[in-house]
């Protein structure tokens, strides 16, 4: 998945980074390097800060400006940029506006996609979760129990509402 989501990042840098004069060349590689780690740290913030609900809304497609997550992917990458490459916030503010919509919107879309095999949840998870956890015992951590025998709790209850319809 890294692999993927970096190379899905290359191919939206055009503009925001390679063809940037407010980043060198040099640092092309590094810059693109920071936005995958981004979208993946932000992700394990959420996961880390109980923000499911805003992850699966961010998977579901729902409005990706609006969402907390991807707010906060977003955040981090300015201050990246600000902090590695030495950009003011205006610039920062730039480059991940004009990268980071684009790139979500189109790891979202193919996460979702069962005709595209570059990206799915099972990795996502895999990799937001440390690499080493399966989807059975991400589903215990959020229910709270060690079988997922409980009928849910805490985090499930307040998800219920988002597999509706």
């Amino acid at each position: 998945m890294l692999e993927n989501l970096l190379n899905l990042v290359k191919e939206n840098a055009g503009s925001a980074i390679i063809n940037n004069p407010e980043i060198s060349n040099e640092h092309n590689d590094a810059a693109i390097a920071t936005a995958s780690s981004s979208i993946v740290d932000g992700l394990k913030n959420a996961v880390s800060n109980g923000n499911i609900g805003d992850i699966m809304n961010l998977f579901k497609g729902d409005n990706i400006q609006d969402n907390t997550v991807a707010q906060g992917i977003q955040g981090n990458f300015i201050s990246e940029l600000m902090n590695k490459f030495g950009l003011n916030e205006q610039s920062a503010n730039g480059v991940a506006g004009g990268l980071l919509p684009s790139v979500i919107q189109q790891f979202v879309q193919k996460t979702n996609d069962p005709n595209d095999s570059s990206f799915d949840i099972n990795s996502i998870i895999q990799n937001i979760g440390g690499g080493n956890l399966d989807i059975q015992s991400i589903i215990s951590k959020f229910t709270g129990s060690d079988n997922n025998t409980s009928g849910g709790g805490g985090i499930v209850d307040s998800l219920k509402g988002l597999f509706g319809k």
